[in-house]
This record gives structure tokens, C-alpha cells and sequence, in this order.
């Protein structure tokens, strides 16, 4: 069993899904980057949210419904963000798990 951002790879995964691994994700790396301890995190994870919701809005994308289509759309708009703070071999490689999330969904 391979687990990504809480999703099982072998079980179905959904749109749904794939966006809740995009928010973890984001607020994984924000808090590694950061230092920030992810137990202590109730306005790190809202601003993350706020942040992926953001992308989700530039990018034309639905947030509470979205299409595969949508999530590889917020998904390459949030890379171009997060290059600007990141390491690029960690962007590259988040980015590589949440496309394979997206590639399972039906």
C-alpha cells in the first residue's frame, strides 16, 4: 500500500481527494519550511488554506467540486508560487505526487 497526503493509492481516489492532498501538501511544506510545528498550526493551516483556495479561484477552478482538469490547473499555478520560496527539487517532486494523485482519479 502506497499512501500520498493521506490517500491510498490502491483504493478509488476521487477530485475530492486529490484536493484535500493538495491542501495537506501545501501545509506540510509551508510548516517544514517555516519551522513551524504542525500541532501548533490552527492559523498556519487557515492561511495555507487561504493560499490553495486562492489558486484555486485564480486558476477558474472549483474548489468544492473540482475536475481533473481544475486540479492540474491550481496545481501548476501553485508550483509557479512555490518556486519563489522553495527548493526547486521539493516543488518538482510535490508537484510529481499530486499529478500522480490526479492521473488515479476516474
Amino acid at each position: 500500500m502506497t499512501t500520498i497526503y493521506g490517500i491510498d493509492t490502491e483504493k478509488e481516489v476521487t477530485p475530492i481527494m486529490v484536493r484535500d492532498a493538495i491542501l495537506e501538501c501545501f501545509f506540510k511544506a509551508h510548516c517544514y519550511d517555516t519551522g513551524i510545528a504542525e500541532d501548533n498550526s490552527g492559523s498556519t493551516r487557515e492561511y495555507c488554506n487561504e493560499l490553495v483556495q486562492k489558486a484555486f479561484a485564480d486558476a477558474g477552478a472549483n474548489f468544492i467540486n473540482p475536475s481533473k482538469d481544475d486540479l492540474l490547473k491550481v496545481i501548476e499555478g501553485l508550483a509557479v508560487f512555490s518556486r519563489n520560496f522553495r527548493d526547486q527539487e521539493i516543488v518538482a517532486k510535490h508537484f510529481a505526487e499530486i499529478q500522480g494523485l490526479i492521473d488515479l482519479t476516474k
